[in-house]
């Protein structure tokens, strides 16, 4: 069998399947790719029993009959990064000796049979498939905005992915570590079915990667499993188990006073006082008054402490309170308005997190929960 493919188009897809890969597989085939070749394309998948991403690239000059067959990936991804642009020739024998060439360069491998690769199982249907279409776009949107507050406790399964509310209207994205919560919601496209599932983090990370390019896209919700598919990706994974907990009754709705502050100057000012933070809490307390808010951050076990003042608006009495620098930083990071507007109440009820004005399509929502200051 012959065919001949572009070589950085095959680099982009193999790059982006072998994010399924895990450094360590309980099966050696799993560290390997499978090539499926049909009339018109190759087919490239990477499993890890849980995940799995099936690439599809255009292919020419087929000769021989079609078939599959497997290829080290880690080898196949280092050789195609460091190709130049241009088109290369495949062969393999019925002994699944295989040759890839282009001009002045020839490389050899050994393959495996496609057939030892592991297939999922056919599973009787639990309830009937739910099916949308929607922006690819829209599902990155939502990974990136909520994904670094999605829960690492072990005891707490539910919280370590990101919920998609799934309505008619709109797709709503949560996470939540219990001392942080994100709400996005993106209306960017209109799903027309009510449904919810729980994506874990590692599943996430690959749809935001691998349809990243992408235009449109259909869902398939099984109950158990996810299907993502576009024109060049199909990715399958298993979904978490259980209910996730009921966001809304935990975000307050009567917080009155608000803080209005620059986001890049809270972000630096985090980032210097946040060197003298406590490793242990992150604690940083902050002075809050009617034109300025003051922060502070000491560590006792190295007599070491820093402060830092910046320009506000607040149209509260003046407030101490405390929040964990790393978790402002990622709420920082994560608005991208030039201000933020942090909706307060009193130094034990969270701090409600807003960016200035919300982008056509969407509302972001973040909480945080204050830390116990004793005195500032």
């Amino acid at each position: 069998m012959k065919f001949k493919i572009h070589s950085k188009t095959l680099y982009n897809a193999l790059s982006a399947v072998s994010k399924v890969i895990n450094s360590k597989n309980a099966m050696t085939i799993l560290n390997n790719f499978l090539f499926e070749v049909e009339n018109e394309y190759v087919k490239i998948t990477a499993s890890d029993l849980e995940n799995i991403l099936m690439a599809r690239v255009s292919i020419d000059n087929i000769d021989g009959e079609t078939g599959k067959f497997c290829l080290d990936a880690r080898r196949c991804v280092e050789l195609f990064k460091e190709l130049p642009e241009l088109n290369v020739d495949f062969s393999i024998d019925e002994n699944l000796a295989i040759t890839i060439e282009s001009p002045g360069d020839k490389f050899n491998f050994v393959g495996i049979n496609g057939d030892e690769y592991p297939t999922p199982k056919q599973e009787a249907q639990e309830i009937e498939p739910l099916t949308f279409e929607c922006q690819a776009e829209q599902l990155i949107l939502g990974i990136d905005n909520t994904l670094f507050a999605v829960g690492t406790d072990d005891l707490r399964p539910q919280m370590m992915g990101i919920l998609f509310d799934i309505k008619p209207e709109g797709i709503t994205f949560v996470a939540t570590d219990t001392r942080k919560l994100v709400r996005y919601a993106n209306s960017m496209s209109a799903p027309g079915i009510t449904a919810s599932c729980i994506i874990p983090v590692k599943p996430a990370s690959i749809i935001k990667n691998a349809f990243a390019k992408e235009d449109n896209v259909k869902v398939t919700l099984d109950g158990k499993s996810a299907t993502v598919e576009s024109e060049s990706f199909t990715f399958n994974c298993r979904l978490i188990k259980g209910i996730f907990p009921a966001y809304d009754k935990v975000i307050p709705m009567n917080n009155p006073y608000t803080l209005t502050v620059d986001r890049v100057s809270l972000l630096n000012a985090l980032r210097r006082v946040g060197v003298f933070v406590d490793p242990g809490h992150g604690l940083v307390k902050f002075h809050i008054t009617a034109e300025s808010v003051e922060m502070k951050a000491q560590d006792n076990n190295f007599c070491t402490s820093g402060r830092v003042e910046l320009p506000c608006s607040f149209s509260g009495d003046e407030m101490n309170i405390g929040f964990s620098a790393p978790y402002l930083i990622d709420i920082c990071n994560t608005i991208s308005t030039n201000n933020i507007v942090v909706k307060l109440s009193d130094p034990s009820r969270p701090g409600v997190f807003l960016p200035e004005e919300n982008d056509k399509n969407s509302d972001l929502l973040m909480l945080l929960m204050p830390m116990t200051i004793n005195n500032y």
